[in-house]
């Protein structure tokens, strides 16, 4: 009889630090900053020490003509069913940022239901704003404003329910 064959481990403890390393722990977040660090330390990749394996990406993480949203909606939200919903989302940037919309984390486009309105404040700050009219059950959900412009994004989100209200 022939002994069972044994699979090498290396290839299997590879992949397992493989997965640790691209995979980030899940934590829950609400809206708004993180608790601790600094102001541009909101993407998990930048060091909270501030010290960098590249020189060159402190001014890539850095910079002071980066997208950054300085005003939104609140972070959590509850609506009555039939009644409007208004998020707002302000940024500021040079050159100036564009702003999306995402729900649930898929991209949100005006249509008859989502008004979506953009405002160009000064040479460096956009404001948008985005209202559903009539709210239903199925607008309920976790909503993000992107920011952007070519040297940063910045996001916000906010999660909203319906309530239903009793006479």
């Amino acid at each position: 009889m022939s002994a069972p064959r044994r699979r090498p481990l290396l290839p299997l403890l590879l992949v397992a630090l493989l997965l640790l390393l691209v995979c980030e722990p899940t934590e829950a977040r609400r809206g708004g900053r993180r608790r601790g660090g600094s102001r541009r330390n909101r993407f998990g990749n930048v060091p909270i020490d501030g010290m960098y394996r590249n020189p060159s990406a402190k001014t890539y993480y850095m910079n002071p003509n980066g997208a950054q949203i300085s005003k939104w909606s609140h972070f959590e939200s509850e609506y009555i069913l039939g009644s409007k919903i208004v998020f707002m989302c302000t940024a500021t940037g040079k050159p100036r940022p564009h702003i999306s919309w995402y729900k649930n984390g898929i991209e949100v486009y005006a249509h008859s239901f989502f008004q979506i309105t953009e405002y160009k404040v000064g040479s460096n700050v956009t404001v948008s704003r985005m209202e559903i009219t009539p709210a239903k059950q199925k607008d309920a959900g976790f909503y993000e404003c992107e920011a952007d412009n070519k040297y940063a994004v910045d996001r916000r989100g906010f999660r909203t329910d319906f309530i239903i209200q009793m006479e």
